[in-house]
């Protein structure tokens, strides 16, 4: 072979190789000069939150330029707060807590959505007393915190049962063990919690269901119509000041979704860290089974769901109503659409 046509096939080899390393380059620059970015889950281990946790674990921050770190807080209210208070630039937590913090004139915005369900499940001790919601008087009732998800929907339940609100105890549980000791140790007659506690509690027939809100049929049918749950939510200032990095989180958390919804369980599993999935690799791929259909397609709200959950809140909370609260600020879909690039105008 002639000696110009041997290195006229090394320059075709090359270069898509010298483009490649020029690609790897540029992104690792863009990681490296990146801002962290810390958003704040109500708890890592919970399966509401999962396609933030595989986003961080299969790259997809990376892959975006973003330096993104990924810190866990007991419950959701608690990133509601930190978010408020400028200590974190993304709360991954429950829509619902968009409508409440707009009601006290605090602007926020859910930009991806996690979940088409409420994720949730009312249990009672096995031995317990409570049959249903209505059984509620004089009781006791585990939520996650005071102002949490959790308290609302327990509280809707429970009134919409015709339970008055002074009838029965609202008891805050830290954390997953905390709920689960209470149930067992009868220190509260009813409580709810999500997966994978819910799960590894009904598995042990530590408790059973009073109000079974995991799926997105039976969200509909508890509530009254289409709702979400969990979501990615930020303050509108930062959103206007940094739409770029808005977008590359969304789109990192949507192919996180497309993910789960592209891979079967075990494969789903296999990814997750061995300290948030726990000890018993069976027990969390039967919480993933039945989590894994109502994590949502690709990030949208659906157009519904606002009207849903400001229904839910209202009933219990007159302060939170359509007269305070614009459900058009609440949320956007622009940064989960195709064709976004994160460098349009806001329609929303």
């Amino acid at each position: 072979m002639p000696r110009h046509t041997r290195a006229s096939i090394r320059a075709l080899i090359r270069a898509p190789f010298c483009a490649l390393l020029c690609v790897v380059a540029l992104s690792a620059a863009r990681v490296a000069n990146a801002q962290p970015i810390v958003l704040m889950t109500g708890g890592a281990a919970k399966l509401i939150y999962l396609p933030v946790i595989l986003a961080d674990q299969l790259g997809y921050f990376r892959r975006e330029g973003l330096d993104v770190r990924v810190v866990s807080a007991p419950a959701g209210i608690d990133t509601s707060t930190e978010l408020v208070a400028g200590a974190i630039q993304g709360a991954v937590g429950f829509y619902d807590h968009t409508i409440e913090l707009q009601s006290r004139g605090l602007d926020v915005q859910s930009v991806v959505v996690l979940g088409q369900s409420a994720g949730l499940v009312e249990l009672a001790p096995r031995d317990g007393k409570m049959k249903t919601m209505a059984d509620a008087k004089g009781r006791r009732l585990g939520v996650t915190g005071f102002g949490s998800s959790t308290y609302f929907l327990t509280r809707y339940l429970v009134e919409r049962a015709g339970v008055p609100s002074d009838q029965y105890t609202i008891v805050p549980l830290a954390n997953e063990s905390a709920f689960e000791k209470a149930i067992v140790d009868g220190k509260v007659d009813a409580g709810m919690i999500e997966e994978p506690t819910a799960t590894r509690m009904l598995t042990r027939v530590e408790a059973r269901p009073l109000v079974d809100m995991r799926s997105v049929a039976d969200t509909h049918a508890q509530l009254g119509g289409t709702y979400v749950g969990a979501c990615l939510y930020l303050r509108r200032d930062w959103i206007d000041a940094h739409r770029n990095e808005t977008a590359r989180l969304a789109h990192a958390i949507r192919d996180a979704l497309l993910f789960i919804h592209s891979h079967d369980v075990a494969g789903i599993a296999a990814v997750v860290p061995a300290a948030i999935r726990g000890d018993d690799p069976a027990l969390y791929r039967d919480a993933l089974t039945i989590a894994k259909p109502a994590y949502s397609p690709a990030g949208a709200m659906p157009a519904d769901a606002p009207s849903t959950v400001l229904a839910v809140l209202n009933r219990v909370d007159p302060d939170i109503s359509a007269r305070h609260v614009d459900l058009a600020r609440t949320y956007t879909n622009r940064f989960v659409e195709p064709a976004s690039n994160g460098s349009a105008a806001d329609s929303r």
